[in-house]
């Protein structure tokens, strides 16, 4: 029981790896022919001094996005990363047009590329799915937090990213990237291979140029696996940092959403946008004097040096390409002035179960808050409803079943002794003797790890194959993780993550951009074929 929870618990969202070895292959590249895209692996500064000079308009710029979008994620290598584009998105770009000409402009998002993973309510013309069927159609009453929040910002909405249906909750065997509505998602690199997930198309789509920006959520690894499958940057930030509410939920206790950029300083401009306390989610209460408007600011090229570093040992020694990059990186970290401090273990295997637990309490609570949110004429009202949906459709159920779903509706309410006793255990497992224990212990600013192991085959037929995942420690304590490339195993990036206490944002920007500036381990995917 203690490892199957174990395992179970590292399914969701995506977060667990590969099974097997990365054994070279023969490749072809498909072709990704698209003359006119000029924008390729951009970023948001370069977009901006565009836009200043009169290179280009927004209206351009996002054009060449939806041109490229149905160039390679509907036809060449058909990624399948974008559910759906945003039909209004070229009006809005023009409207944004018309302001910076009239020398109004919004910050550093002003015109900015973005896609919104499919569980992110926006109150437009898009749906919000949750990539599910019995979804299809459904369009919230009200914009979420985030996106309200990006509009007000400048960004525009281009589409919303496919994902693993559910946010990979739904049922066992499940495949990540898979989704009734919107398909398999492909990772860029290698077409056979796994984008993982949940925030699949939100991965793949930054990765293959498709968009500057995307928006993911994760429970437990839903952000940084399939950042570090794609080959870009992910932050999951603190629980409470970035408001919930108007996100399809799984677990009001771990759930965020958290931006994804080729680049960190692209994620960290658009971790700025998001945060603030929002009446509508209490957990952003806590956030009050601790969010910064500006995270560029904790930029620093120097910033490994003198800090007390933390190396996860745990996940060495299951695959050796991918301890051979750590040992890199952990080398490079000493030469760049930090210490580097060997931990063994954070918290036990028990801190899993009670995380699945709670889970399952609160999947069943926020499902049915959210299904009350769409209103009288919402086609799905109940957890209860849409379980039989699935039995009744011809697709949902094909590859793998409801299981978690099932087993959130025998739960009771939150009031449940059963519920406050788990939630009290994970709190106290995996904070004050989990990462908090072994931070000040051993006087850390942070803890790094390998964020998983290269992408593994997508398997419809068996589904995920786990291997390596260390997502959950910062997981289920509801604290910060920024996942950076930290190179390759063949043609398949692997990341590294920093992970440490509440709200330290700021300190892992630090060590993750010296890292990331001092090695430059990014490269724009090639679309390969495997034989």
């Amino acid at each position: 029981m203690m490892r199957n929870a174990f395992l179970l618990i590292f399914g969701i969202c995506g977060l667990v790896f590969l099974n097997g070895s990365c054994k070279n292959a023969t490749v072809e590249q498909v072709s990704t022919d698209t003359p006119d895209f000029k924008f390729l692996e951009y970023d948001i500064n370069q977009m901006q001094s565009g836009y200043a000079n009169g290179d280009f308009t927004i209206a351009q710029v996002v054009d060449a996005y939806l041109k490229r979008i149905a160039e390679i994620d509907q036809q060449g290598p058909a990624l399948h990363s974008v559910i759906e584009v945003n039909p209004e998105a070229l009006a809005i770009a023009a409207a944004l047009d018309v302001e910076l000409k009239a020398g109004k402009k919004r910050g550093p998002l002003h015109g900015i590329p973005i896609l919104l993973k499919d569980n992110i309510d926006t109150h437009d013309q898009m749906s919000t799915t949750a990539g599910s069927r019995a979804l299809a159609g459904s369009h919230p009453l009200q914009d979420s937090d985030v996106a309200s929040k990006l509009r007000k910002a400048g960004a525009v909405i281009i589409g919303k990213a496919n994902m693993s249906e559910w946010a990979n909750f739904r049922g066992e065997m499940s495949t990540s990237g898979w989704s009734g509505l919107g398909g398999q998602v492909k990772n860029p690199y290698v077409l056979s291979r796994n984008p993982c997930g949940s925030s699949s198309g939100s991965g793949a789509s930054v990765s293959a140029n498709l968009t500057m920006l995307a928006i993911g959520t994760e429970t437990n690894g839903s952000i940084v696996c399939p950042s570090h499958a794609n080959g870009i940057v992910g932050i999951k930030p603190t629980v409470g940092l970035v408001s919930r509410s108007g996100v399809i939920p799984i677990s009001y206790t771990q759930d965020t959403p958290g931006p994804m950029a080729r680049n960190l300083t692209d994620a960290a401009i658009c971790l700025g946008s998001l945060v603030g306390v929002d009446s509508l989610d209490d957990k952003t209460w806590a956030s009050e004097g601790k969010f910064h408007l500006d995270y560029t600011q904790f930029l620093k090229k120097d910033g490994l040096k003198g800090k007390r570093i933390g190396l996860f040992k745990k996940p060495f020694g299951r695959i050796n390409k991918v301890d051979t990059l750590m040992n890199r990186a952990v080398a490079f970290m000493k030469s760049q002035g930090a210490e580097i401090v060997e931990v063994d273990n954070i918290g036990d295997d028990a801190v899993g179960e009670h995380s699945f637990e709670i889970m399952l309490f609160e999947y069943k609570d926020g499902l049915n808050k959210y299904f009350k949110s769409l209103g009288p004429d919402a086609k799905i009202k109940s957890l209860e409803e849409l379980i039989a949906f699935n039995k009744s459709d011809s697709i949902e159920l094909e590859h793998f079943d409801q299981k978690y779903l099932e087993m959130a509706l025998a739960k009771g309410d939150l009031t449940d002794p059963k519920y406050k006793k788990a939630l009290e255990a994970l709190m106290l497992g995996s904070r004050k003797n989990g990462m908090d224990k072994v931070m000040d212990s051993n006087n850390l600013d942070a803890i790094i790890a390998p964020t998983g192991s290269p992408a593994w085959h997508t398997d419809l037929l068996n589904g995920d194959h786990y291997t390596l995942g260390t997502s959950s420690p910062a997981a289920q304590a509801g604290y910060p993780s920024i996942t950076v490339p930290m190179g390759f195993v063949g043609e398949l990036p692997v990341g590294i993550s920093f992970f440490g206490r509440a709200w330290s944002e700021p300190v892992l920007l630090e060590m993750a951009f010296a890292y990331e500036n001092g090695t430059k381990h990014r490269k724009a995917p090639k679309f390969l074929v495997a034989d």
